[in-house]
């Protein structure tokens, strides 16, 4: 059995500056993952609204975020958090399947704190096609699967700013690029919209919906769906990068046997204050899986370095105020 101080599961940008700050407070800082290390950060090919970043790759920050958190103390191990519970001493234990190594192999962790980053998950848009064409053309990530699909006809789906940062991408792939959205408005932020309505290598195609994706052993074809007139019709294609949306990593907190749990939004996002702590004393979550009506690498370290802040004021007297 291990013991630390800040048990933080999830190791993207909030993880990893919440471990740099926790280390940094000299706690005892675990930080466990178990998808690649560094989160949603691994498919920015270009971090452009990063401060301070210029146009650094999304890995290239995440490694800079962990040797900072390893040089200030935190440890990383790579495995699965299966449950999270009161330990009756004031603080936590988490059950662990570590198969990554690292944390002395503990299948238990007790914490005085825990933070919960783990991040989302990508939406599948649920179509016909879509699950068996994954990794035969269907995608998610443009900086992972893009370079095999140059001067191919490639299709993006989404209306968010990932779509439309991940076609403009694409657009340096290939001449060919198709950003389809079943509304007649991006959901992106204006400035994000605007530049790819203006990219003349994106050929943009709203009030347009994909419902089928064809192939035999490869992606060969889309149908598309006109949402205003119900026709349809079919078209040639080599790629399908999909880009619908997260759904939050959030069943640790709604299967916990804590006395009290996290609540949880509408859509599964775990409800904080602006400390960060959720309803459940003593648990913190930041990033993605944290309802927020704004998710940026940018704001999940932020919340990092709060969750991190607040969790030393929770170890040292119980409470997350300020004095």
């Amino acid at each position: 059995m291990r013991i630390g101080d800040v048990l933080i599961r999830g190791a993207g940008p909030a993880g990893r500056s919440a471990a740099q700050y926790g280390a940094r407070a000299a706690l005892r800082v675990l930080v466990h993952e178990m998808a690649s290390v560094g989160g949603q950060l691994l498919n920015i090919d270009r971090l452009e609204n990063y401060p301070g970043c210029g146009a650094d790759s999304g890995a290239a920050l995440a490694e800079v975020m962990r040797a900072q958190a390893l040089e200030a103390g935190a440890e990383f191990a790579a495995g699965n958090a299966l449950s999270l519970a009161e330990n009756g001493a004031g603080g936590f234990t988490v059950g662990l399947d570590d198969y990554g190594g690292g944390l002395e192999s503990a299948s238990l962790i007790q914490a005085g704190a825990v933070l919960i980053a783990s991040g989302a998950d990508r939406k599948t848009i649920g179509v016909p096609g879509e699950a068996e064409l994954y990794g035969r053309g269907v995608s998610y990530c443009a900086a992972c699967d893009g370079p095999f699909f140059k001067n191919k006809k490639i299709f993006v789906v989404g209306g968010g700013d990932a779509a439309c940062d991940e076609a403009r991408f694409l657009a340096r792939v290939s001449p060919n690029v198709h950003l389809v959205h079943r509304r007649s408005v991006f959901r992106a932020q204006s400035a994000v919209a605007a530049r790819v309505l203006s990219d003349p290598a994106v050929n943009v195609r709203l009030d347009t919906a994909v419902i089928e994706i064809k192939g035999a052993k490869k992606v060969e074809s889309v149908v598309l769906q006109d949402v205003k007139s119900g026709k349809t019709s079919e078209e040639s294609a080599d790629a399908v990068f999909i880009f619908a949306g997260i759904a939050p990593r959030s069943g640790l907190a709604a299967s916990s046997a804590l006395k009290t749990r996290p609540d949880l939004d509408a859509s599964g996002f775990i409800v904080t204050d602006q400390r960060m702590a959720t309803r459940a004393p003593g648990i913190f979550a930041a990033g993605d899986v944290r309802s927020s009506p704004f998710r940026q690498v940018v704001t999940a370290a932020g919340d990092g370095s709060i969750a991190a802040h607040s969790a030393a004021k929770y170890l040292e007297d119980g409470t997350v105020n300020e004095r």
